[in-house]
C-alpha cells in the first residue's frame, strides 16, 4: 500500500530509525517525511531562550514569503535577476548613507553569506593595497601583519588561510576593551591595516575607533607610515546608528581613516541567518584584482565575494526590513534591547555574588559578569551547565589573552527577548546561585 494511505506513523520509514548513514532505496510521502524530520527538529533547542547568540531568531510571516520567493533567485545570476541585483544595491546604498560614506553613491559594497566572510574581503582588501603599495616603492611583502584587539574568530582565520601575521592588543587589567595607546607598539611598516571591533564578542563594549584613528594621525604625522582601518562592526554597525545616547559616537565613514566595514545583516541587522555585508569608502579602496567578471550566466557580470551561487532570500530580507521598519522602527526595536539588557543588569546587580562588569549601556544590548572573588565552591561554567537544565543557553568563558584568570558570563538580548523572560532567567540564577553555595533557603521568586 502506499504511504499516501497510511498513517504517518504506520509506515515502513516510521517504524524505524531514520537512515542517517545512507540514502534509503525507497521513495516516501512528503507528508510522512516532513513529520519525521520535524520530529527530529523538536529535540534542538528553543531558540528563545539561547541568550548566547547574537543572530536574528525572530521573522514574521510576510519575511517568510519573501524569503520563499527569494530562494529561488541565484543572486549571482544579476542576468537573469535583475531586480534582486538591484536589490542588493539598494540595500548597499542604504548602509553607505547610514555609516555616513562621503558619497552613497561612489561607496561599494557587497552582501556575503555572513560578517566572517564579509571580514575576510576587507582584510584581503587591506593586503592587496598593502602589497601594491610596498611594491610600487621597490620593499618586500614578505611579512604581512595585521593589528586587533581582542578579535572574534573570524579574524584569526583570516590570518591564518592568508598569511598575515595576527598581532592582537591585549585587554588592561579592569578594562573591557583594548585602550587606543596600546595598539601602537604593534604596528609596524608591514601592518596592513588595524581593526578595532565595534561591540566586542567578549564583553559587548565598543573599542574606541575615533581613539584608535587618533593614534594612526600623530603615528602618520611623527613617522609617515599610513595605516588603513577597517572596522568589524559585526553587532555595533546596526544598533549605535539607533541608539539615542549612542549616536553621537564617531566610529564609521566619518573618520577619513576608515576605508572599510563589515557588519551582520543576520544580527542586530535583523535579517535571517546567512547575511553578512562589507563596504568600502569609495571604490579606490577596493583593489581591482579583488574583482572578477563571469560571462558564463548570459551576461558580464562583477562578483567580488568568496562565495559564488546563493540564494537571494536573505537579502530580500534585509530590504523588506529597511523599508518595513524605517529607522523609526529599527530605533524602538533597539532601544527595547538595550533596556531589557538594562532591566536584567539591575537584577542581578542585587545578587551578592555576582559583579555586573558591562550592563547595557554604551555597546551591545545585552549583560556581562563575574563572580566575586570571595566567592567560592563553584564557577560560572556550573552555573551555565545547571541553567542549562532550564532551558537556557548561556556563554561562560575567561577573557582573551592576559586576562585568562577572570571567567565571565555574557547574556545577550535580541529583538524577541523579553524582560519578563529575563525576570525568570533571573529567578532561575538565583535558585542555582543557591544551590551551589548550598544554602539552606527555599527557591525564591522574583518580586
Amino acid at each position: 500500500m502506499s504511504d499516501l494511505y497510511i498513517p504517518v506513523y504506520s509506515t515502513d520509514i516510521a517504524q524505524q530509525a531514520l537512515p542517517e548513514d545512507r540514502i534509503p532505496e525507497m521513495s516516501h510521502s512528503p507528508e510522512t517525511v516532513f513529520n519525521l524530520v520535524k520530529d527530529r527538529l523538536m529535540l534542538d533547542g528553543n531558540e528563545k531562550q539561547n541568550l548566547a547568540t547574537f543572530c536574528t531568531t525572530w521573522t514574521d510571516n510576510e519575511m517568510d514569503e519573501l524569503m520563499k520567493l527569494g530562494s529561488v533567485k541565484n543572486l549571482i545570476d544579476k542576468e537573469l535577476y535583475p531586480e534582486s541585483a538591484k536589490i542588493e544595491q539598494n540595500c548597499i546604498r542604504m548602509l553607505a548613507d547610514l555609516w555616513h560614506a562621503p558619497d552613497a553613491n561612489e561607496a561599494i559594497g557587497t552582501s556575503t553569506v555572513g560578517s566572517s566572510e564579509a571580514a575576510m574581503l576587507g582584510g584581503l582588501a587591506l593586503k592587496r593595497q598593502w602589497q601594491a603599495s610596498r611594491r610600487a616603492k621597490g620593499l618586500n611583502t614578505d611579512k604581512p601583519n595585521l593589528v586587533t584587539g581582542p578579535v572574534q574568530i573570524c579574524w584569526k582565520k583570516f590570518c591564518a588561510y592568508f598569511e598575515v601575521e595576527h598581532r592582537e592588543v591585549p585587554i588592561r587589567a579592569g578594562e573591557l576593551k583594548a585602550h587606543p595607546d596600546d595598539f601602537l607598539p604593534y604596528i609596524d611598516e608591514n601592518t596592513i591595516g588595524v581593526v578595532p571591533t565595534f561591540g566586542l564578542t567578549f564583553t559587548l563594549v565598543y573599542e574606541d575607533v575615533q581613539g584608535v584613528c587618533a593614534v594612526l594621525d600623530t603615528l602618520q604625522y611623527n613617522t609617515g607610515l599610513d595605516i588603513p582601518v577597517h572596522v568589524d562592526a559585526a553587532s555595533g554597525g546596526f544598533i549605535a546608528p539607533f541608539v539615542d545616547t549612542q549616536k553621537d559616537i564617531v566610529w564609521d565613514f566619518r573618520l577619513p581613516r576608515v576605508k572599510s566595514i563589515n557588519a551582520s545583516g543576520h544580527k542586530y541587522g535583523l535579517a535571517p541567518l546567512g547575511l553578512g555585508w562589507v563596504l568600502w569608502r569609495e571604490k579606490s579602496d577596493l583593489p581591482d584584482d579583488l574583482i572578477f567578471y563571469v560571462d558564463y550566466l548570459g551576461g558580464d557580470m562583477a562578483t567580488f565575494a568568496l562565495n559564488f551561487s546563493r540564494p537571494a532570500d536573505s537579502v530580500i530580507a534585509q530590504y523588506y526590513q529597511f523599508l518595513r521598519l524605517g529607522k523609526l522602527g529599527y530605533a524602538e526595536i533597539q532601544e527595547t534591547c538595550m533596556g531589557t539588557g538594562q532591566f536584567l543588569a539591575g537584577l542581578l546587580g542585587e545578587f551578592p555574588e555576582l559583579d555586573v562588569l558591562y550592563d547595557s549601556v554604551d555597546g551591545l544590548p545585552g549583560v556581562v559578569f563575574k563572580l566575586k572573588d570571595n566567592v567560592d565552591g563553584f564557577t560560572l561554567y556550573d552555573v551555565q551547565e545547571r541553567v542549562k537544565s532550564r532551558g537556557w543557553q548561556t556563554a561562560a568563558y575567561p577573557l582573551p589573552q592576559h586576562r585568562h584568570d577572570t571567567v565571565i558570563m555574557r547574556i545577550l538580548i535580541r529583538n524577541g527577548i523579553s524582560a519578563t523572560l529575563m525576570k525568570s532567567l533571573a529567578q532561575d540564577i538565583r535558585n542555582i546561585i543557591n544551590r551551589l553555595a548550598a544554602i539552606p533557603e527555599p527557591d525564591v521568586a522574583m518580586a
